[in-house]
Parts: structure tokens; C-alpha cells; sequence
């Protein structure tokens, strides 16, 4: 009886010791562009088992790493048709395990689906901050972190619904499109309310809410014809994501052998990418280096690595219906692989848009990064990224409401911004930003609303794609040298109990209303403003820190007076002759005040016209 139950106690640990737990993808789509899908297998010593497929698809290549709990199963999908099909492991030859594996269909035109451009007005916001909708999913049993407002750098208890139920907030403000902060599971035990350390790249965290919330976010957001762009992270992974904890193979991410459970702090030297004359080891520290200690950073020189991501970003994409994609950190990652990732997500969509953080202060660095570019080119480089960020534009609005004017200082710093737009190869598609969620807030470094009124008046009429960031429409302020918390405080209103709800017309401050309008007003005229989306380009060298430039096309002509000067200045119209051309007159859209445009035009001090030539 003994040996008996000793044989069934083995054969219950050898059929434990070959099981399938996981799955990625969990399911797919028939009639993509691609036609190969890589199953990534998990289980304890999942590699003694043999994957087979039934019906007529092939199984092109079966890889084992290192770690004996992974294959990598590469299928053809070619002509597969909706519908499940069996995916059996064998040991020998009997099959251990079974699962059904389902290919679904496509959303009607989901290979054209088009991305965002310069006609939309991006809402940048963190989910954890804007708007508690769920209580009940504020302590998920399996998630290390809970709410804790008192705590600005911990949890706060927003979430999908939150989001959802101040859709209409939003659409009537003028937005088009939300960008917001990583919603994927983050489940570091402290400060993972950012979700930039994320755990599970399949699963939505559950104190935001489920998968299906967020498609339904996606949804509702296309009910109003708003649109909705996912932060995906390429860079690096949380310390706490399952395949972390249990890595196939040691070179999935950058292994510092020297380094605590191989960390080593990037350099954050992104130059090191183009530099010609950088040492390796200095381009090795910039790139293969950790964005933090709970931030392994990722190998895209691995294949497995790249394909994995690039496969879970056109899930994502299929699944949740996207817009959009925002790449954190895109300059620090590998630069012929996330080149690769790129290509291949906008082959399989190529009406779609990508925006990339380059977070750098040189317009000819930044530029290197966009597709096309004839800077990269120099080096045989393509990055294939449509769209970056305009950090010099937002280094230059830091400072340019609050010092004195002078050759290099004052609104010339803008002007001069764009004087080098020349380099980039699609200047539409470069988003133009005053602050975002890693910067002080604008109302922080300049806490009237007349520089608000001029900083918002730049960026929703210059070239590109404006992004706003939550809260600053009713004055919300937050100072970055007192943490990251201060600059993503809870959004007034968003949570029951509050003095404050500022998301209803009755419910917002003197001054909060005195935002929300002046912003209201402004995005909702630039939706209809072809010129403006985009229009060329005529500006004129800044005088007495005034700053005056013409948006135009063959269907309209916009003047825009930015007066940064305290002092009310008179303008000689004779010198704006080749932007008004013949026209006699033209209407303020923000004040609705006609303006004669035949000699002199005055404008008060720290003053914004937006004016419509007739």
C-alpha cells in the first residue's frame, strides 16, 4: 500500500511539474497584416511538453530558453478564420493538457482605424487623481497597495469610472482626446499609483477596474467622437511583473553583474544615442541602464523580448478599439529595436499615430527621433515614430511670463523655437505642451490667469498637437520641488465628500470659473479651425515682448497678438502687412471685440488677441 501511494504521489507530482498556468496572448485575431503569432507558454517545466494545433494550422517554431517554465510557440496565421481551434501539450504521446484557443474578428475597418492629429486636443490626466467612481475596488485583495489620500504619494482611488462618469465634463470643455498615465497592474508595495512600474502587461490593475472597463471607457469615449491613447512603457517593466520574478532567460532584461539583483541607474545621457563620439560604456549606461530600482530595464535586442511587446501593444490596440499610443521614456530604450517595435505596429495600422517622449533641449536631437528624419538619416537611422514631444517649447514657456525681455529672453525664446522648425519632417504632428505630470504645474510657476490666458493662447494656435494637463482649467496648481505627489493632487470634486466639486458649473470657485471658461472657449473654437490644425506658418520677430504671428490656409487667415509686455502696446499694422494682406478687418475670438485693421492696433498689457481676418 505504501509503494502504491508512493507511485501516485509521483505521478501527481510529475504531471504538476508539466502544466500550462499561462498563455500570452490569450486570444487573437483572424485576417492581421502579420501573420505569424508567437504564444508565449508558461508552466513548471513547461518545456518537456510538445505543442500541437489542431485542424490545418502550422506550427512554425517551438523555442526553449533557459528557464524550463517557458516555450515560445511561433503559429502561421495565414487564412485563419474566426473560431476556436484546440491547442493540446503532449508528454510522448498522450496530451496532458488542453485548451481552446480563439481567434475573433476584427472591428470593421480596424486595420485603417486613424490616429490622432493636430485637429485633436489632448487631456493628459492620472487616473489614480482624477475621479474615485468605484469604492469598492479601492483594496483589491490581491494588490499590495490600498487608498490612502492622506498620502501624496500613495493611492488615491481614481479609476476608470471615475473617468467615465466625467466624459461629459470634459467634451464640453473641448477636449477630443485623453491621454492618460499607465493603467496596467502595478502592484509595487509602495508609490504605485504612477503605474509606471507595471507588473501585467494583459490586465488592466484592479483598482483601476477590469479589461472590459477600459474597452468600455474606449467606447464611451467614441460615442461622443472623443478619442482615447494608451501610455505604454517599452523602456522598462515593474520589479514585481511575473515574468520578472521568473525570467526565461537572463538577457530578457539589461543585467548588471556588478549591480544588486543586477541594477544599475541609467546615466540619462540620451545623446550617447547619436553621439558619434560617445565612448560605449557611456551609451551602454544611458541605455541598458535601470530607470529606477523597481524599473528592470528591458532587452528589445532580444527578439522574444521585442516580439512580446510588440504583440501586446496590437492587442491592446484591437482589443480597446485605441487611438493612439504615448511611448514613455521611447529615446532611452534600444534604438534599433524600439525602431523595429514601431514599424511594425504602424505597418499593421497605417493611418494610426505614435507620440514618443524625448525629453531632450535641442530641436535637432528631438528631430532625430521622428520618422524620416533626415538627421537620423545622417546615420542610417529611421526610428519610424510619427509623432515626438516639444520640449523646447515647454523649456521656453517655464520662463518666459516672468523675466525681463531682452535679446536671447522674453517671447524671442519663442520665436526662436520655431525658427528651427525646418528639421522635422512632419511639423503637424509634434505635440506642444505647456506642463505635463512630471513638471511643475504652469499655475504654479506663474499663479495668475493672464499668463494662463497667453500660455494657453500659444499652444492651441501654433503648429502640432496641444496637450493640456487635468486640472489646470480651473487654476489647479502643484509645486514639483515638493514632490511628485504636489503636481498630481486629487482633482476637486472626484471623490464623495468633497467641499468642492469643481467638475459642475455650480459647484467651481469664482476663480476655477474664470479658468474653465476662458479654456472652454478657446478649445472649442480651434475644433472647427482648419487653418490652425494645419495651416502654414508667418511670424514676426517679438518687439517690446510682443509676439505676433499669422496661421493660414486657402480657406482662412488667423492674427495672433500675444502681448507679454505689462504695459499696453500699439502696433503698427503697416508691418503686418504681408500676413493681413487685403483684408479691413478681423473679430477677437476671445473678447468677440471687431478690430479695424487699416493703421494701429492696441493691445492691453499681458493680453492674448486671437483674431479672425475678414
Amino acid at each position: 500500500m505504501k509503494k502504491l501511494n508512493t507511485i501516485i504521489l509521483l505521478l501527481i507530482l510529475n504531471i504538476s511539474f508539466a502544466q500550462v498556468q499561462k498563455i500570452e496572448p490569450e486570444f487573437w485575431w483572424s485576417g492581421m497584416k502579420s501573420t505569424e503569432l508567437q504564444l508565449l507558454v508558461y508552466g513548471k517545466n513547461i518545456s518537456d511538453l510538445k505543442p500541437e494545433i489542431s485542424g490545418d494550422i502550422q506550427i512554425k517554431e517551438v523555442q526553449k530558453v533557459e528557464n524550463p517554465n517557458y516555450l515560445f510557440v511561433t503559429i502561421d496565421t495565414k487564412g485563419i478564420q474566426p473560431g476556436k481551434v484546440k491547442l493540446n501539450f503532449k508528454k510522448g504521446k498522450k496530451i496532458t493538457q488542453s485548451f481552446d484557443y480563439e481567434f475573433k474578428s476584427r472591428e470593421n475597418n480596424s486595420a485603417d482605424r486613424k490616429g490622432f492629429d493636430s485637429s485633436d486636443v489632448f487631456y493628459l490626466l492620472m487616473p489614480d487623481r482624477f475621479s474615485n467612481g468605484k469604492t469598492r475596488n479601492d483594496f483589491p485583495y490581491d494588490s499590495s497597495e490600498g487608498v490612502d489620500r492622506n498620502n501624496p504619494n500613495g493611492r488615491h482611488g481614481g479609476d476608470i469610472q471615475g473617468i467615465i462618469n466625467n466624459l461629459d465634463y470634459l467634451n464640453e470643455l473641448g477636449v477630443t482626446t485623453i491621454w492618460s498615465t499607465p493603467m496596467f497592474e502595478d502592484n509595487e508595495p509602495v508609490y504605485s499609483y504612477h503605474g509606471y512600474a507595471q507588473s501585467d502587461y494583459y490586465q488592466i490593475d484592479p483598482r483601476y477596474g477590469t479589461n472590459e472597463d477600459y474597452k468600455r471607457l474606449a467606447n464611451e469615449l467614441h460615442k461622443r467622437e472623443m478619442k482615447l491613447v494608451k501610455d505604454y512603457v517599452t523602456n522598462h517593466w515593474g520589479s514585481k511583473h511575473w515574468i520578472i520574478k521568473d525570467l526565461p532567460s537572463k538577457d530578457w532584461i539589461h543585467y548588471w553583474e556588478n549591480g544588486e539583483n543586477g541594477f544599475q541607474r541609467s546615466n540619462y545621457r540620451m545623446t550617447t544615442q547619436f553621439d558619434g563620439n560617445a565612448a560605449k560604456i557611456d551609451a551602454e549606461g544611458c541605455m541598458d541602464g535601470w530607470f529606477d530600482t523597481t524599473m528592470p530595464d528591458m532587452n528589445q535586442k532580444n527578439p522574444l523580448v521585442l516580439n512580446y511587446m510588440v504583440q501586446n501593444a496590437i492587442w491592446w490596440i484591437e482589443y480597446a478599439n485605441l487611438d493612439g499610443l504615448r511611448v514613455d521614456t521611447y529615446s532611452y530604450n534600444d534604438k534599433e529595436g524600439i525602431a523595429e517595435w514601431t514599424k511594425r505596429i504602424m505597418n499593421e495600422y497605417p493611418n494610426f499615430n505614435i507620440v514618443g517622449e524625448i525629453w531632450m533641449h535641442d530641436q535637432a536631437q528631438m528631430a532625430y527621433w521622428q520618422k524620416d528624419s533626415k538627421i537620423g538619416a545622417i546615420q542610417g537611422f529611421n526610428s519610424h515614430l510619427p509623432s515626438v514631444m516639444d520640449f523646447t517649447l515647454h523649456d521656453a514657456i517655464g520662463t518666459i511670463f516672468k523675466e525681463e525681455p531682452s535679446w536671447d529672453k522674453g517671447m524671442i525664446k519663442v520665436y526662436e523655437n520655431f525658427t528651427n522648425d525646418f528639421l522635422y519632417p512632419d511639423i503637424d504632428n509634434i505635440m506642444v505642451f505647456a506642463e505635463n505630470h512630471d513638471t511643475s504645474r504652469f499655475n504654479e510657476i506663474y499663479p495668475n490667469i493672464e499668463d494662463y490666458k497667453l500660455a494657453l493662447s500659444l499652444i492651441m494656435t501654433v503648429r502640432g498637437i496641444p496637450q493640456i494637463y487635468y486640472g489646470s482649467e480651473i487654476g489647479m496648481k502643484g509645486d514639483k520641488s515638493k514632490g511628485d505627489g504636489d503636481i498630481r493632487r486629487d482633482f476637486p470634486g472626484g471623490w464623495q465628500g468633497d467641499k468642492n466639486n469643481a467638475f459642475t458649473e455650480s459647484g467651481r470657485t469664482t476663480e476655477q470659473k474664470a479658468y474653465f471658461d476662458f479654456t472652454k472657449k478657446l478649445l472649442n473654437w480651434r475644433k472647427g479651425n482648419s487653418a490652425i490644425h494645419k495651416g502654414k506658418t508667418l511670424h514676426y520677430v517679438p518687439q517690446e515682448n510682443v509676439y505676433v504671428y499669422f496661421r493660414h490656409d486657402e480657406n482662412q487667415r488667423v492674427m495672433i497678438v500675444l502681448n507679454n509686455n505689462q504695459k499696453a502696446q500699439k502696433l503698427d499694422l503697416k508691418r503686418f502687412s504681408e500676413g493681413i494682406q487685403n483684408h479691413k478687418s478681423g473679430k477677437d475670438i476671445l473678447s468677440d471685440k471687431e478690430f479695424n485693421l487699416n493703421n494701429e492696433l492696441e493691445i492691453k498689457g499681458k493680453t492674448a488677441l486671437i483674431i479672425e481676418l475678414k
